[in-house]
């Protein structure tokens, strides 16, 4: 009891001598204004504090930042973003603002980092919507794109790059939206983690980062499928081997998508998938079989117990596999026959189709 009343006394003390940070800023000609203390939260902003200016337009502040994990801090008069902050602890931040967005800063060096990324942004997206010239609309994105790339690059350690990496050109694209941007995006990552690994600011981009290593992943192996005429899929068996498709050496695979937990689809495997494979496999028929039951002992257990004999694959990632998006399946069962390296028929709805297909395939 003794040592946890020292730790805590210890903890408080410590909290204590985390010296505040504060701002000090006046909005030009703006006396009895009320201005918002807004930190960014991932994606939205949470209000801090809401002030009013005194007669010279002055408001000060203080913000908890904590050692190691700098906050972005914006103040805003009505709904226009007048200044843009990024703190650490114990700074004396100062702020000359008017109401119109325009500021300087003093106090802060990150803080004049951000907004000169900001202007810089600003200005390419009066450029953008002051052209309707396709080519100049093009020039003027390329060079913007490039000049983040710059500053990037030269700004591993600084949480500035952030707002940089998320820029869109509209709501539905980034400015980054090239597939190849997830490495840098990576080495961003891993540059930021030196320096603020616990930044909630830094999770964020750890997870856009993940997000984009696994589109430019399906986008090498779309690729790569380019010589067979289908993708490919490495997927581990009830041993935990991994299988390719291309791997099967048959002439035709019927590659099937379903459900180990679905009654239907297990009396399907029995009723229409087993009379097949019996009657084809010895003329170069093989199933490649993946389940999307994220359960996969319960998968294990049904493969072995109905005895399937062709190859039977499971990731364990239900509908998140990538093997549903590679191949637009959207539900399951689904099935497509493959054959001398190309796939020849599109989803095969029922056992007469395939019978019909496995015949003129392999007759």
């Amino acid at each position: 009891m003794r040592s946890f009343k020292y730790l805590a006394a210890a903890a408080l003390l410590l909290a204590a001598c985390t010296p505040k940070t504060s701002i000090d800023c006046t909005v030009a000609q703006a006396p009895g204004a009320k201005i918002e203390v807004r930190q960014l939260d991932m994606n939205v902003y949470k209000l801090l504090d809401t002030l009013r200016t005194d007669a010279s337009g002055r408001i000060r502040c203080s913000v908890d930042v904590e050692p190691g994990d700098p906050e972005f801090v914006y103040l805003f008069y009505k709904n226009t973003k007048i200044a843009s902050l990024l703190l650490e602890p114990g700074m004396k931040v100062s702020v000359k603002a008017d109401t119109l967005g325009n500021f300087e800063v003093e106090g802060s060096p990150e803080s004049v980092k951000l907004r000169d990324r900001e202007l810089s942004y600003a200005r390419f997206q009066k450029d953008m919507d002051a052209t309707l010239d396709p080519s100049e609309l093009s020039r003027i994105y390329i060079t913007h794109y490039r000049d983040n790339i710059k500053y990037v690059v030269a700004n591993m350690k600084s949480l500035t790059v952030v707002p940089v990496l998320f820029e869109q050109l509209d709501t539905y694209t980034p400015v980054f939206n090239q597939s190849t941007d997830a490495i840098l995006f990576r080495k961003v990552c891993d540059s930021l983690a030196t320096v603020y690994p616990q930044s909630r600011y830094l999770k964020s981009l750890e997870a856009e980062t993940a997000r984009r290593e696994n589109a430019l992943k399906l986008r090498n192996l779309v690729e790569s499928a380019e010589q067979r005429g289908y993708p490919e899929l490495n997927l581990p068996d009830v041993n935990g081997k991994r299988v390719q498709l291309s791997g099967t050496g048959a002439k035709v695979v019927l590659l099937h998508f379903w459900n180990s937990a679905d009654a239907t689809h297990k009396m399907f495997n029995l009723d229409v998938l087993l009379p097949q494979w019996e009657r084809w496999h010895s003329k170069g028929f093989e199933i490649y079989a993946v389940d999307v039951n994220p359960d996969k002992s319960g998968w294990a257990s049904v493969v072995r117990s109905q005895n399937l004999p062709w190859i039977n694959v499971n990731d364990g990632r239900g509908t998140a596999s990538s093997s549903l998006l590679l191949f637009n399946v959207t539900t399951v069962p689904a099935s497509f026959l493959l054959t001398d390296g190309a796939m020849t028929t599109k989803n095969i709805g029922g056992e007469d189709a395939l019978q019909k297909e496995l015949q003129r395939l392999l007759k």
